[in-house]
């Protein structure tokens, strides 16, 4: 939708309204030799995600727009810096930094970015109206809903935005579930169904679960993962942190299980064959070298060392070392073989 092009200028400029020829008009809002945009483009499961820097710019969706088709969908935008007014018939809404917005791309709209001295940052997740109507209420009537950065729901949204551009990690819940999460929070800020308004907690959990487990997994080699420091990071209870990672096995359980998958991975680089185990232990907050190889071997079937001698036989006789679900899967059918 946008032109992905960090140039600037004029020539950035006709890029930019030659790819959107068909979607809007677009009016620089600064002398032509200024103008400047930047986007990245992302797929993030079943919806695209947009990051877009620019210099004061107009964009207008007109009903002739409109009527040529090919875009009936829905953005849910957060504003990062700068300013983005939007209008739509007689529904208008500023984003400012750390606001959310739902806005309805097959109804005519004008949108103004002022960055004021520099350029506004907007991320977007535009998704197909298939997907978002049926969770409202009114879906021709949402536009312009405002989720203000002072809203609880809205600072969770926007914890995800950014995570959601990197690569997805298994641990930390799928992309398309965190899409829907994020669908069904904006759903009700706008007038959902009632089958929506009873999921909000459900959304929450997974959102909340989602992003605390990105901050574990960042943190495995600190201190930084005891229950008052992860209460006071998200500002949440210890009952609701307890409940949280209830399927997980409690969240002290989850913490072990994942240092341990580190310590797996790290075992098998090549890099880490003359790294002590007691370094590795401690690096990874194990209270003893002998408490981490029990850990390990209740949890894989082996010791460190033992897979460190898979590791050499490896490298010996193919030159290479599986990869690490490979390997977790050759040891799980040694083990049931045994059995």
């Amino acid at each position: 939708m946008l032109a992905d092009d960090p140039e600037h200028g004029p020539s950035a400029l006709r890029q930019l309204r030659a790819m959107t020829v068909d979607i809007c008009d677009v009016i620089a809002l600064t002398d032509e030799n200024d103008f400047h945009i930047t986007t990245t483009t992302v797929m993030a499961g079943n919806a695209l995600l947009v990051d877009s820097r620019a210099t004061d710019l107009e964009y207008d969706r007109t009903p002739a727009h409109i009527a040529r088709g090919g875009l009936d969908h829905y953005q849910m935008t957060l504003c990062i810096e700068g300013e983005m007014r939007f209008s739509s018939g007689r529904r208008e809404v500023t984003l400012r930094p750390g606001d959310i917005c739902l806005l309805d791309m097959a109804q005519p709209n004008r949108t103004v970015f002022r960055g004021g001295s520099g350029r506004t940052h907007l991320m977007a997740i535009i998704v197909q109206r298939s997907m978002l109507a049926p969770r409202l209420a009114h879906p021709d009537s949402a536009t312009a809903t405002l989720l203000p950065s002072d809203h609880p729901h809205a600072r969770l949204l926007a914890s995800h935005y950014a995570a959601l551009a990197l690569p997805p990690e298994p641990e930390a819940g799928s992309v398309e579930a965190t899409i829907e999460a994020i669908a069904d929070i904006v759903a009700a800020a706008a007038g959902g169904t009632a089958d929506i308004a009873e999921g909000v907690e459900r959304a929450e959990r997974h959102l909340y679960l989602a992003m605390i487990k990105r901050r574990i997994a960042d943190n495995l080699e600190t201190d930084a993962l005891g229950v008052s420091e992860l209460c006071r990071h998200f500002q949440i209870s210890r009952a609701t942190l307890y409940r949280l990672f209830e399927a997980d096995g409690g969240l002290a359980h989850y913490v072990r299980e994942q240092r341990l998958n580190l310590a797996f991975q790290r075992l098998l680089s090549p890099a880490a064959q003359d790294k002590r185990l007691i370094d590795l232990a401690v690096g990874l907050r194990f209270s003893s070298d002998s408490t981490f190889i029990r850990a390990f071997r209740r949890k894989f079937g082996l010791t460190p060392g033992e897979l460190r001698e898979l590791t050499d036989t490896w490298l010996r006789e193919t030159g290479a070392i599986p990869a690490f679900d490979t390997v977790l899967h050759q040891l799980a059918r040694r083990c049931a073989s045994r059995s």
